[in-house]
Order: C-alpha cells, then sequence, then structure tokens
C-alpha cells in the first residue's frame, strides 16, 4: 500500500488491534485479477473494515464513511449508524458511548488506508481519490450495504460505487473488474469469488443493477457453500438474533 505517515497513537492502537484481532485464512484469492479491482463485501460490522486494514495482503484503500473521519460528525453517524436498533432502555449508554469513540475514530480512519465516502456533492472527491488510487496500482475495498434487508446473509446495496468503472474506463480504457468477498468471523476466512466486469456499453444505470444483482448473489452463493456457521449482520442488532448462513441451521449435503 501507499506510504502514509501515521500518528503515534495510531501506530499504538495499530499494535494492540492487530495483536487481538484473529488471523483469517484468505480462501479464493486466485479469483483477484492481475489488474487493480474493486471487492465488494459484506460488512460485517467492525469486522469488515478492520480485516480489510488488517488481513489483506495486497496493495489496497478502503471507502470508508466520511463522517467517520471528521470530529463534528462522528457521534451522530455512530450512534445512528451502529446502534440506534439496540433495546431503547441501553440507548442513553449508547449515546454517551459515540460521544467517548470521536477521538478514537478520528485517530484510526485518518490515519488508516481509507478514503472517505460521502452522498453528497463531496463524493466527487471520493471518486477522484478512488481513480487515483486505482491507476496508482491499488485496489479498492468497498463494504456497500445500507439499512434494508436483503436476504438471510446481506442487506441492499447502495449502487453508486458502480459509477466509478464508468470513470475509470474514460480515463484507462480498462474495464474495471468488481470481485465479491464474503467474511465469516466465526470460521476466521474471508472468501473471494469469480470477478463481474463491467460493460462500458451498457447504460449505467443497467450496470448498476447487474453488478450489484450478481454481487449480492455471489456473496450469498459464498457463504452457503461455506460449514454451518454464524453471521454477522450489517446491523448492530442483539447477538441472539444473528442468522445462520443456511436459514434452517441444516448443513448442506
Amino acid at each position: 500500500m501507499r506510504p502514509k505517515k501515521t500518528s503515534w497513537m495510531y501506530r499504538i492502537l495499530y499494535f494492540f488491534v492487530n495483536l487481538f484481532f484473529p488471523r483469517l485464512h484468505l480462501v479464493g484469492q486466485g479469483w483477484l485479477p492481475d489488474e487493480p479491482c474493486v471487492i465488494v463485501g459484506n460488512h460485517s460490522q467492525i469486522h469488515g473494515p478492520l480485516a480489510s486494514e488488517l488481513r489483506l495482503d495486497f496493495p489496497h484503500e478502503t471507502w470508508c464513511a466520511g463522517e467517520m473521519m471528521r470530529r463534528d460528525e462522528v457521534s451522530a453517524y455512530a450512534f445512528r449508524d451502529f446502534w440506534s436498533f439496540k433495546p431503547r432502555w441501553t440507548l442513553p449508554f449508547y449515546r454517551l458511548l459515540s460521544k467517548l469513540i470521536t477521538p478514537l475514530a478520528i485517530c484510526l480512519f485518518n490515519n488508516a488506508h481509507t478514503i472517505p465516502v460521502y452522498h453528497d456533492i463531496r463524493l466527487r472527491n471520493t471518486f477522484r481519490l478512488s481513480l487515483e488510487a486505482l491507476n496508482g496500482g491499488e485496489s479498492l475495498v468497498i463494504f456497500p450495504e445500507k439499512n434494508e434487508k436483503y436476504n438471510h446473509i446481506l442487506y441492499a446495496f447502495q449502487d453508486k460505487f458502480i459509477d466509478l468503472a464508468r470513470y475509470y474506463y474514460k480515463q484507462s480504457g480498462k474495464r474495471l473488474s468488481f470481485v465479491p468477498m464474503y467474511l465469516a468471523p466465526s470460521l476466521r476466512s474471508v472468501f473471494f469469488g469469480e470477478a463481474i466486469v463491467f460493460d462500458p456499453d451498457a447504460p449505467i444505470e443497467t450496470e448498476r443493477k447487474r453488478i450489484c444483482n450478481a454481487l449480492s448473489e455471489a456473496i450469498t452463493a459464498l457463504a452457503d457453500a461455506q460449514p454451518l456457521h454464524t453471521v454477522v449482520p450489517y446491523r448492530n442488532i442483539p447477538r441472539r438474533d444473528y442468522p445462520h448462513n443456511h436459514p434452517q441451521g441444516e448443513q448442506t449435503p
């Protein structure tokens, strides 16, 4: 990855998080193309971003919610996105926690290999930095789930990240590949699947739908192909409500 100056506080945090975050087995790396690509995975709460920063052993940048990188936005965003679904009686605690994590979030996400993502006019900066990374030989890791259930494995994807392929094709003449990735913390494994390649001749609305559907189904298939295990969902729901990769709890034949 690109060299990056980091604060002493980040280096200390990195040391301890790296020490305690489990080692992950990377399965199917042969599906990763030789050219830079976009790797799309299940967020798996905090596991996805940590796995990307600590355990993926090839040059890459990770898309990160821009709000988690701005001191004036961390608290509100963290509470809304991480903890607003917790039981009502616990919400005061999580409101306080969302304020306490602000310095930690600012340190972590501004020193890690991240690209800030916004859903307003600042998205242009997200795309600019992403294209610089791709043209510099780095892949991108994106966790595009939103608060809308898709199936027992995933929440539905936001789809505007597909537009990156159109700009990349205009700049480089290359068709960007999107690689599905399934993170299974309980199996201590990351699984990669066959890439879906952008078609520059198709309307962008068609490509958004086609590629997102193909990625969602591929990630689901990767999960379903594994032994019975607990899926860590996008939403921070009570642990007792976590689903299994086989909805009825049965093993695959």
